[in-house]
Formats: structure tokens, C-alpha cells, sequence
């Protein structure tokens, strides 16, 4: 199986083109992503015929279960579709779990740059997010985790975010109270869980579990999830920067059509193929 090593601010991938959907998807995924015995990597992507786009994304994190949306996979997808697929195509649409997305491509030559794509509204009804709770919106709730308590707002981006507000992110340990919040009983889907410095009303510090996968150095819906949180709690303008381990993002929650849109890179690091037999 020939397979493409791609990244999005180190949220890194294996990006896959098929014709259907292999029944075997999510042992593959957890034995290709194993970073000892197989290629490594935070997921799994699928590139498949798409009939509502130009082509369908699904995405598995490397404990197997799938994922509905990715944002730094989106990027991958968007750039491998480009440069090995399309030749040409700048404004392309790909089908997720959460719905289709339109994505823009900035280009230098044969090579992709920048990519913005349509994320959507976000979702922020309880029942939607899921959040087991009543009420329109889940705005700096309390949450306990034994003696700790945090207060976090929901957000879904087409997968379920809970944001926290803290003074430091970049020394937050969020190994210890990542795994512990994505598992609360309050997320029936389980939840990503961002943990968010507010620097500037345009400019954030974002550290990130996510679900499924652990701590990761980005991700694109839960920057998209925090500046939509920032903007609820009245900390941040609707443009801005949202610092990642791995990088930065720009990210805009439009007024005018309520629309987020996450502009960023994504880089392809080797090309290989996968011995079936080996793992």
C-alpha cells in the first residue's frame, strides 16, 4: 500500500487514496500510527471518490475510532489533492463527516503555500455539540475532576471541543488533565479539549488533547473552537492568530455569514509503502 507522510503544523498524517473503504480501516490506522512498530503518525486519512465534491475525506485517530472532521487534515487533503491529483484546481471541495468544505489554495508554481478553508458554523447548541447539559449555549460551565474545577465552553466545529481558559498554556499540564476531561461524563461523544491563554484580543496560545490521540502539536478545529470560545467569553476580537505548538493559524469567525475560516499550511515530508506483513 503506497501511503504519503504529510503534516499540518506537525498535527502529522498518513494520507491513503482508495477506491472504497477498507472494512480493516481502524486496525490499519492503529498499527500504521503506532510511532514504534509502524509509520507514525496522529491519524489515518483516506482520500475516496467523492459524488457531492471533488473528493471525500475520512479520518482515523490512531486508537482506531474515526473522526468526524480535521482541520489540519483538510489542509493535507486540499494540498495532495492539488499536486497529485487536480494539477490545477485553486478552489476545491472536500467531503468530511461534518459536511462538505470549501477550500482556497495559494500557490507558487506546482506547489501549494497557504490554504484557507471554510470550516463552517460552529455549533453550539448543547444537545448538537454534545454536551450533556440544557440550554442554548455552554458558556464558562463549571466542570469538577476530583478537588479541580474548571470552567470550560463548548463549541463544535463538526467535532466536539470543550475550551478552558488558563493563564499559561505552554506550561499547563495538559497530559494530566487532558485524557480526564475527554472521558467526563458531562461529553457523550467524548470531547477535544483545548487549553487557551488569551494574549491579546488577537492573539491566543492554544495547547490541545485530542480525542482519540493525546496531546498533539495542533489542531485546526479546535483553534477554530477556541477563538469561537474567546469571542463568547468577550476576550477576543473575531480575527486572529491562535498560537500552536506547532505553529500558527489565522483564524475568522465572520459576523457576516456567522462562517469560520482557518487559514494555514501543510507540508508533505516522504513518500513510502507499507508492507503488509510487517507491523
Amino acid at each position: 500500500m503506497r501511503f504519503t507522510k504529510m503534516h499540518g503544523l506537525g498535527n502529522d498524517f498518513i494520507v491513503v487514496t482508495a477506491d472504497t473503504w477498507p472494512q480493516e480501516a481502524p486496525e490499519l490506522a492503529r498499527r500504521l500510527c503506532d510511532r514504534r512498530f509502524g509509520v507514525g503518525a496522529d491519524g489515518l486519512v483516506f482520500l475516496l471518490p467523492s459524488r457531492a465534491g471533488d473528493v471525500r475525506m475520512r479520518i482515523l485517530n490512531a486508537d482506531g475510532s474515526e473522526a468526524e472532521q480535521c482541520g489540519n487534515a483538510v489542509r493535507c487533503v486540499a494540498k495532495y489533492y492539488y499536486e497529485r491529483i487536480s494539477g490545477a484546481k485553486k478552489e476545491i471541495i472536500v467531503e468530511t463527516g461534518a459536511g462538505l468544505q470549501s477550500v482556497r489554495l495559494e500557490t507558487d508554481g506546482s506547489q501549494v503555500e497557504s490554504i484557507c478553508v471554510d470550516m463552517g458554523r460552529p455549533i453550539l447548541e448543547a444537545d448538537r455539540v454534545p454536551v450533556a447539559l440544557e440550554g442554548e449555549r455552554v458558556v464558562a460551565h463549571p466542570v469538577k475532576i476530583g478537588e479541580e474545577s474548571f470552567r470550560f465552553t463548548a463549541v463544535s466545529m463538526g467535532n466536539p471541543h470543550a475550551v478552558i481558559f488558563v493563564d499559561d498554556a505552554a506550561a499547563f499540564p495538559v497530559e494530566t488533565w487532558g485524557p480526564r476531561l475527554e472521558t467526563h461524563p458531562l461529553f457523550p461523544n467524548k470531547t477535544n479539549v483545548e487549553f487557551v491563554t488569551v494574549h491579546s484580543p488577537r492573539e491566543l496560545e492554544m495547547r490541545v488533547w485530542e480525542r482519540g490521540v493525546g496531546p498533539t502539536l495542533a489542531c485546526g478545529t479546535g483553534a477554530c473552537a477556541s477563538l469561537v470560545a474567546a469571542v463568547l467569553n468577550g476576550t477576543a476580537d473575531r480575527r486572529a492568530r491562535v498560537r500552536l505548538k506547532g505553529g500558527d493559524l489565522e483564524i475568522e469567525w465572520r459576523e457576516g455569514d456567522d462562517r469560520v475560516y482557518m487559514t494555514g499550511p501543510a507540508r508533505t515530508v516522504f513518500e513510502g509503502e507499507w508492507n503488509e506483513g510487517s507491523g
